[in-house]
């Protein structure tokens, strides 16, 4: 059995083992391959009968070439990069890891929301710049500072990460609302579930945790954000595509949103004209919400037994068969 893993190095840049994938037969491992179809992808490929993605995309064109597939598994949650429809025709499964974030990116989501609140980073740079050395006043702060206590959360898609989030706004002593097209008791425990219109209305954080689907796409723009507290904070570490990237810098530049945290952005890498990039109030972090190495681990150990679930002829986590 030959495997390939096509772009390894975010997923471990050398601070855990592939050593277990290796029980499986004869395994390379690529750094980085291409985030865009690439004649590279079909020759790394070649007669491996295992392909492990995090962002190189497996197309059509890549599994008619390569015909000796019989798995590709996403070292991801996401597998929008693989044609997952077309792999099904062919008889190949595609399984990806469905949960393995819920701790990190809520809590990232959290930093993102504190270093709004305080700007940390910043007034610790000024400090060692030397300003509060210089400071006339015992202290000084650059920026409005934020009390979350009382306020309210909006959390948009309320399944695990969106739930991990509303608990830790609920210790922060914040008021917790959501918006889910599944109700259910565990988020019901947590947070008062409201229309997508009401939560809009009646958030002054509002934290986007919801898949991206056709229906989403640009779900923040010009006419959702109209409805929108004067003010409101914005925050988003689950798909870039859910904004309007020219609407919210609109928004942040006229104040009706007062700043936003985003770990994600509609192109990545983010582009050089992406708008936000010159929006005022907008912190931008490059995708990492999910990098921690008790994260990563979880995706590694994961991948590891959907593979051998799929040897053993009951696979598991499938996405594109019934």
């Amino acid at each position: 059995m030959k495997l390939v893993v096509l772009d390894g190095y975010t997923e471990n840049p050398g601070d855990l083992s592939w050593n277990a994938l290796k029980e499986f037969g004869d395994l390379t491992v690529y750094d980085r391959t291409s985030f865009t179809e690439s004649p590279l992808i079909t020759e790394r490929i070649g007669d491996a009968e295992i392909i492990i993605t995090n962002k190189t995309p497996i197309s059509r064109e890549t599994i008619d070439k390569c015909p000796r597939i019989k798995l590709i598994a996403a070292l991801a949650t996401g597998y929008n990069v693989i044609d997952y429809n077309y792999a099904a025709e062919k008889g190949i499964p595609v399984v990806n890891v469905p949960t393995y974030g819920t701790a990190s990116v809520s809590q990232f989501s959290i930093a993102l929301l504190l270093e709004i609140c305080h700007h940390v980073g910043h007034h610790d740079k000024t400090v060692h710049e030397g300003k509060w050395a210089e400071n006339i006043d015992w202290c000084y702060w650059d920026y409005p500072l934020i009390e979350l206590e009382g306020k309210t959360m909006g959390i948009i898609g309320f399944g695990r990460i969106g739930q991990a989030e509303g608990r830790i706004a609920k210790a922060l002593g914040m008021n917790v609302i959501a918006y889910d097209l599944y109700p259910n008791e565990s988020g019901r425990a947590i947070a008062d579930y409201v229309t997508q219109d009401e939560l809009f209305a009646k958030a002054d954080v509002i934290s986007l945790h919801c898949n991206l689907t056709p229906e989403n796409a640009g779900l923040i723009n010009r006419e959702n954000i109209a409805k929108m507290k004067d003010g409101v904070i914005l925050l988003n570490n689950a798909r870039g595509q859910l904004v309007n990237e020219v609407d919210l810098a609109e928004a942040l530049a006229s104040g009706k949103v007062a700043a936003a945290g985003l770990d994600v952005v509609s192109t990545e890498p983010i582009k050089a004209d992406n708008p936000l990039l010159k929006a005022p109030n907008c912190i931008i972090t490059p995708h990492i919400s999910w990098a921690p190495k008790e994260s990563r681990r979880r995706i590694m150990d994961c991948t590891v037994e959907n593979i051998r679930a799929f040897l053993n002829g009951k696979p598991v986590h499938v996405v594109n068969m019934k």
